[in-house]
């Protein structure tokens, strides 16, 4: 059976295809064309005014729908996707916030069964610590934050091929061990609530350290230490021009002005986005999973207001607040939300732009840029 998206604004590698179509069948793209003339044998959807883009890929998410993956049940997994598959998250990679080893054998059984169904919108594991800087724990739970251990990571490391990403403080003493381990293995290794100045970021590149895990925040910038001045985080990352960052896009947990700083700074090959949205997103939940968070100004936090902590943003706000509200082109947007986050995660070769033969993932946003439709795998869920 064929699908056909007519009359469409469609944004490809090589730029926008103005009143084209798409053509899909058995999940992927068979063709894009530069007419709109119907097949006749072919199920038609009419974008006509419409923008047809690639379907979101999210790589830094802890839940949704009123589930966390730290649950590690496959009712929590199929949930919280769900949830988010419905505001345009095509591709995904559940996250767990800083955890107990047990807490990660459970998500990770969970993963690798889910990941071998057939359709499956679930990439693979992302694990946020716990090897974290206790001075910039933010919302983790500081119960389970340590330094690096060997013992623990490695059986972790080898006892489950989802895992494709964990984050870490390259100060932290076995740190830059850790990271040039798990990217022998395969595993992205990205620096993550952290207080490493410029030296130890050169060093913690060098060792695999190539993404910055939400950028801006649980970092320091540029500060003084007494009547001296130092770079943060932050520069440390801007100075290492092949490092990628991700930042959370919800117009909160990072201004909107710096949001168009970091795009015009490090560009679109180099940034994703990503909403780091927890249990209440996507929900009409306003409780989190983590007991101290709360839901206020429309953001998470700690409930003491120390802190900001996740969000309840979702893949089709992320695309609004970028455009709306940080001035950034809406093909940039999208490309920051799909050919991005699929390069950075190695999943580029079947995910994260409209081309021939690849997964047919695809949003069509009206031109408020309000989501209308989501396909994933070929397949019509919103």
């Amino acid at each position: 059976m064929l699908t056909q998206i007519i009359n469409g604004h469609i944004l490809t590698p090589g730029g926008w295809v103005n009143d084209g179509s798409v053509v899909i069948e058995n999940g992927r793209i068979r063709e894009i064309l530069n007419n709109s003339r119907p097949i006749a044998e072919a199920n038609v959807i009419d974008a006509k005014g419409m923008h047809v883009v690639p379907g979101g890929i999210e790589i830094h998410i802890h839940g949704g729908g009123g589930s966390d993956f730290m649950e590690g049940s496959e009712e929590a997994f199929r949930n919280a996707v769900h949830a988010h598959l419905l505001h345009g998250t095509t591709a995904i990679f559940p996250t767990l916030s800083s955890s107990t080893v047990p807490m990660i054998r459970a998500a990770a059984e969970t993963c690798t069964k889910l990941m071998q169904e057939p359709n499956t919108t679930i990439m693979g594991l992302h694990l946020e610590g716990h090897y974290l800087n206790m001075k910039k724990a933010g919302g983790q739970l500081p119960e389970n934050i340590k330094n690096a251990d060997p013992k623990e990571y490695i059986p972790i490391v080898e006892d489950f091929s989802c895992l494709k990403r964990w984050d870490a403080a390259p100060e932290l003493p076995g740190a830059m061990e850790f990271g040039k381990y798990i990217t022998s293995k395969g595993i992205l290794a990205a620096v993550a609530h952290t207080d490493a100045d410029y030296p130890c970021i050169k060093e913690a590149f060098a060792n695999g350290y190539t993404h910055a895990t939400h950028f801006y925040n649980a970092m320091p910038g540029f500060h003084n230490k007494r009547e001296f001045k130092h770079e943060g985080t932050v520069e440390s990352i801007y100075l290492m021009e092949d490092m990628t960052v991700e930042m959370i896009a919800d117009g909160i947990h990072v201004p909107k002005p710096i949001l168009n700083l970091i795009y015009k700074i490090k560009g679109v090959e180099k940034t994703a986005m990503i909403t780091d949205a927890l249990a209440c997103s996507a929900s009409t939940s306003d409780k989190a999973f983590d007991p101290r968070v709360i839901i206020e100004d429309g953001v998470c936090k700690l409930s003491d207001r120390s802190a900001l902590a996740g969000s309840i943003a979702t893949m089709d706000r992320l695309i609004r607040t970028a455009v709306n509200d940080a001035n950034i082109p809406l093909h940039d947007a999208c490309r920051m939300i799909s050919e991005t986050p699929a390069r950075i995660m190695g999943i580029y070769d079947r995910k994260g732009s409209l081309q021939r033969g690849k997964d047919a993932d695809i949003l069509i946003l009206d031109d408020k840029l309000e989501l209308q439709s989501v396909i994933s795998m070929g397949n019509v869920v919103k």
